[in-house]
C-alpha cells in the first residue's frame, strides 16, 4: 500500500479502531484520499509526513496489516492492529511463541512456576511473550533474557509511554537485541485501563497458545485467556495449592476446558514441537 504516511495518521485519530479503519481504507482504496475525505477538525492539523518522520526519528518502526512483513500469526486473528508500532526487532523465529500471563500480585510459588515454565520454553527456541505488568509478566519477560531467550513485550498505550515506570529499564534490555516491545497505540498515546483488553488479543494473537501460571479469578490475564481461545490458540494453565485465591484463575480456566500442565514438556506435547 502506498501513502504509509497518511495511514498512520489515520491511524492516529481517537475512536478509530481497527475494524472501522479498515472499513474506510477498503472504501477510499487510498489512505490519502481517505485522509483528504476527514474534516479538518479530525485531522487536528497533522502533516502526515511529518508525524511519520517524527515516529522514524523516535527509533520506532511499524508493520502494516498490508504489508508482506506483518506477523502471520497476528494477521489470522479477527481483528488483528491495521498500524503495529515497535522497538527493537521481530524475527522469523517469534512465530513460534508462548504467551506466559498472570497476576501482577505474584506470590512466591507464583515466581517459581513463571520462572521453570519460561526458562524451559526458552530451551526450546520459543520466544515468549507478555505484557510488561507487574508481577508473573515482568518475571517472564526477565527469565526470558536472563536465560539467553527472546521476548516481545505488548504494551497498553505508546511506545514513548512505558507502563509501569519501573519496567523502563526492562523494556530497554527488550529492544537490546533480545525481542521486541510492540504497541497497537500511537507512540504518545498514554496507557489507559480501556486499552488493555484490546492489548491482551494481541497477546494470544502472536501467541500458539497461553499459559495462566497463577492469577485470581478476575485476572486481565484470564482476558487474554478467553481471546486464546477465540483465537482458535491452546490455553494452558498450571495448578496451585486451593488455599491461595491466586490459584483460583487457573482452577476456573481448567475447568472450562484448559489444559492443565505441570512442566514445559506437557505444552510442547500439545502443539506437537516436543522436538524444538
Amino acid at each position: 500500500m502506498k501513502n504509509i504516511p497518511y495511514l498512520l495518521a489515520l491511524h492516529s485519530i481517537d475512536g478509530l479502531g481497527p475494524i472501522k479503519l479498515k472499513e474506510i481504507l477498503d472504501r477510499f482504496k487510498d489512505p490519502k484520499l481517505a485522509w483528504e475525505a476527514q474534516s479538518t477538525q479530525t485531522r487536528k492539523n497533522l502533516d502526515p509526513e511529518s508525524f511519520a518522520e517524527t515516529i522514524k526519528d523516535q527509533g520506532i518502526k511499524w508493520f502494516t496489516i498490508y504489508g508482506e512483513d506483518y506477523p502471520k500469526p497476528l494477521k489470522e486473528i479477527y481483528d488483528p492492529p491495521v498500524v503495529l508500532y515497535y522497538k527493537g526487532e521481530i524475527t522469523p523465529q517469534d512465530q513460534s511463541a508462548i504467551a506466559v500471563v498472570g497476576t501482577r500480585r505474584m506470590t512466591g510459588y507464583g515466581k517459581v512456576v513463571t520462572q521453570q515454565f519460561t526458562k524451559d520454553l526458552v530451551a526450546r527456541n520459543l520466544t515468549i511473550v507478555s505484557g510488561l505488568a507487574r508481577g508473573v509478566d515482568s518475571e517472564a519477560h526477565w527469565t526470558a533474557l536472563r536465560t539467553g531467550g527472546r521476548t516481545i513485550a505488548v504494551l497498553g498505550g505508546g511506545l514513548n509511554k512505558i507502563y509501569p515506570p519501573e519496567n523502563r529499564n526492562l523494556a530497554e534490555e527488550i529492544v537490546k537485541g533480545h525481542g521486541a516491545l510492540v504497541s497497537e497505540f500511537p507512540p504518545n498515546n498514554p496507557p489507559l485501563p480501556g486499552n488493555f483488553p484490546a492489548r491482551n488479543r494481541i497477546i494470544s494473537g502472536l501467541s500458539l497458545a497461553v499459559l495462566v501460571t497463577e492469577a485470581a479469578e478476575d485476572s486481565g490475564s484470564l482476558i487474554t485467556a478467553r481471546f486464546a481461545l477465540e483465537q482458535g490458540r491452546d490455553v494452558f494453565a498450571v495448578p496451585g495449592p486451593i488455599t491461595s485465591s491466586l490459584s483460583k484463575g487457573p482452577i476456573d480456566l481448567i475447568k472450562a476446558g484448559a489444559r492443565p500442565v505441570t512442566n514445559a514438556d506437557e505444552i510442547l506435547e500439545d502443539l506437537g514441537i516436543s522436538n524444538v
